[in-house]
């Protein structure tokens, strides 16, 4: 995903005789630092992908998904050339067990009934590699996802990242609090290390509306997402 070498992220952590910091201990702090920026910022390792869903209501990311962050649309297969189709927007689960106590239920009638479109989804911050569709599906069909994946670890100083070019400087400073860190007991080193660490969380925004970017029940504004079931 990211064009920038683990070579380039080492040349700026000033230990060109690679040895306090070792190229293989740094590219492991490297690695961390990827699946940590991933655990607080799921958009940074962001992939789109069409999606055929299983029978019933409850479907699973791909098995490199992390956590979903949205259902955008119907589609025709899961292929790349796939046809758009019905926007598909989120919905508050206490409004749809509200109005549609039964949508679970694959012999359900009415607006609830299982078929090969889906107009809502269903996401649950407690499993985030899981959602829901209404209605449920029994058929064929096809969606359009967004979902946050498992970084590939870097292997070689050669590698490049696998998350956006953007998150470079957090990754600069994790390797650096890592590194520092590892030295703490001598002076001003245990300090460096929580400044680099301060400037890493800062970097990728650790507030709760930065958080809410990346929550299908949040809209952009911030606010709980409850569209109406119905239609």
């Amino acid at each position: 995903m990211g064009t920038i070498t683990g070579a380039n992220i080492i040349s700026r952590v000033q230990d060109t005789t690679s040895v306090r910091w070792p190229e293989a201990e740094l590219l492991r702090y490297i690695n961390d630092a990827q699946r940590e920026v991933v655990n607080l910022r799921p958009d940074a390792s962001a992939t789109t992908s069409n999606v055929q869903l299983v029978t019933g209501t409850k479907q699973t990311l791909p098995t490199t998904g992390l956590r979903l962050i949205k259902v955008t649309r119907n589609m025709s297969d899961a292929s790349g050339g796939a046809t758009g189709g019905r926007a598909v927007r989120i919905v508050d689960i206490d409004i749809l067990n509200t109005q549609e106590p039964d949508w679970n239920d694959p012999t359900v009638t009415g607006d609830a009934a299982h078929g090969t479109t889906v107009k809502h989804y269903i996401f649950d911050q407690d499993d985030p590699r899981s959602f829901y569709v209404y209605p449920g599906v029994s058929g064929n069909a096809y969606v359009e996802i967004v979902f946050s994946k498992s970084p590939t670890d870097l292997s070689s100083t050669s590698s490049t990242i696998d998350i956006d070019d953007t998150f470079a400087n957090a990754i600069i400073d994790f390797v650096l609090f890592k590194a520092y860190l590892k030295d703490a007991e001598y002076a001003g080193n245990a300090q460096r290390s929580n400044q680099h660490y301060a400037l890493f969380n800062n970097s990728l925004g650790q507030s709760t509306a930065a958080s809410n970017v990346t929550n299908p029940n949040f809209d952009y504004a911030g606010s709980k997402a409850v569209p109406n079931v119905g239609g």
